[in-house]
């Protein structure tokens, strides 16, 4: 029997010609990543453990995103740990405020993470690399601090979901609206340490800002990891940023399969998702004219430019509707400064949105878009759980940059063809 794409990954860097959905390997580590949360535990770990050198100083990458600019006093104390053991072991990719941007949308956009790699994250989105065919997954603190020191992690093999694309989207429909989608299908559970294996003639047919985006939210399934073939496409975005030698792996034509999951693109609608799972999903026409109190556009998820663009071509000689808040922020320094020189900075403020510098900040409550009691948002983040931003009686729709635009200058849950 043969092997998929992520199977193909995990044996050659377990040193092996095969591995199987299930066992248990040891494999070593191309790159180990952390942020200003996870990494201080880790370093705790590490340091109560005797450990005292770092395999590989060029291997590990630290981000301080979540809550920085540091909020309070605590937070700061968080990054001081950070901060300090990059500078004990002089980790090259270390990145704080000024430099610092949202890790899974800074690793890929300089290059740190490439196809056919595998990659541990002390950071459940890490499975977005999947977008590059490289074999991303979320891992503990205590798995950061031994990946740190070793350079190898445990891993069990997982078993296959295949997903098949066909079709091409319509106007306004994007990744996000894939990637709720197929959670609606299958449920947060229905990929449970799994691997999502996208495949078909309608991958060709999405950006790597869509691939970015679905990769993202494969945990939102359950998954172990999300992965794309490596095309034309993918290629293209990573010349100039990987400038190392990396391996294509494609999967077995026997490779074998739990479950295979077919979507038709061109049958796709804007999507959303109602608290309080990822997998509570609706097209826009059924829930549209739903109240709202805060529009965030941003996120590992979709704070790249392409999602920056398509909402400041909604925003663009609009006005964000009275008794809304609507915040956007890029992803990355670089983005920051693209928004800047395209004018979609200008937009943004001119339509009445707050401007923020690169943060993770709102998506998981921690500062910049926190909610109280009885607020509802419109979030292009990737959870929705109770109290992810805020009072545990506030709730978070999630929905793809578009309807997000849209819905702040309704003022309500919309659609863009709604403001034609």
């Amino acid at each position: 029997m043969g092997m998929t794409m992520t199977q193909k990954i995990l044996a050659a860097h377990a040193g092996r010609d095969s591995v199987k959905a299930g066992e248990l390997i040891e494999a070593k580590l191309d790159l180990v990543l952390g942020n200003d949360v996870t990494t201080p535990v880790a370093v705790d770990v590490f340091d109560k453990a005797g450990f005292t050198r770092v395999f590989d100083k060029d291997r590990i990458a630290i981000v301080l995103d979540h809550y920085t600019p540091c909020k309070d006093i605590k937070s700061a104390q968080l990054c001081k740990t950070a901060r300090d053991f990059a500078r004990r072991f002089d980790i090259t990719h270390f990145y704080d405020v000024g430099q610092v941007g949202i890790e899974h949308a800074l690793l890929p956009e300089k290059g740190i993470v490439g196809p056919g790699e595998l990659i541990i994250g002390a950071d459940s989105h890490t499975c977005t690399y999947g977008a590059l065919g490289a074999f991303s997954t979320g891992v503990g603190s205590t798995d950061m601090a031994a990946g740190m020191a070793a350079g190898e992690n445990w891993f069990k093999v997982p078993s296959a979901i295949k997903v098949v694309l066909t079709g091409k989207l319509r106007p306004w429909v994007s990744g996000k609206d894939v990637i709720l989608h197929l959670i609606g299908m299958i449920g947060v559970d229905g990929a449970l340490y799994r691997s999502l294996e996208f495949t078909g003639e309608g991958v060709s047919e999405l950006t790597m800002d869509d691939r970015f985006t679905i990769a993202n939210m494969a945990i939102e399934a359950g998954a172990k990891n999300g992965i794309f073939p490596v095309d034309d496409k993918t290629i293209e975005y990573i010349t100039g940023r990987v400038n190392r030698p990396y391996t294509v792996y494609e999967a077995d034509p026997d490779a074998e399969y739990e479950r295979v999951v077919e979507i038709d693109l061109s049958a796709l609608e804007s999507t959303v998702a109602l608290p309080h799972l990822p997998s509570n999903t609706k097209t826009v026409r059924e829930v549209a004219g739903m109240h709202i109190d805060q529009v965030v556009i941003g996120s590992c998820t979709n704070g790249r430019i392409s999602d920056l663009r398509i909402a400041a071509q909604i925003l663009k000689g609009r006005k964000v509707a009275e008794g809304v808040r609507c915040i956007v922020i890029p992803a990355t320094q670089e983005i920051y400064m693209q928004c800047l020189t395209e004018g979609l900075t200008q937009t943004f403020i001119e339509a009445g949105c707050a401007v923020s510098t690169p943060t993770c900040g709102p998506c998981l409550g921690g500062h910049m878009g926190c909610m109280c009691e009885g607020e509802r948002a419109v979030t292009t983040t990737n959870r929705n759980f109770v109290g992810r931003m805020g009072h545990v009686k506030s709730e978070v729709v999630l929905a793809s940059p578009a309807v997000a635009a849209a819905s702040a200058v309704k003022g309500c849950i919309a659609s863009p063809e709604e403001l034609d």
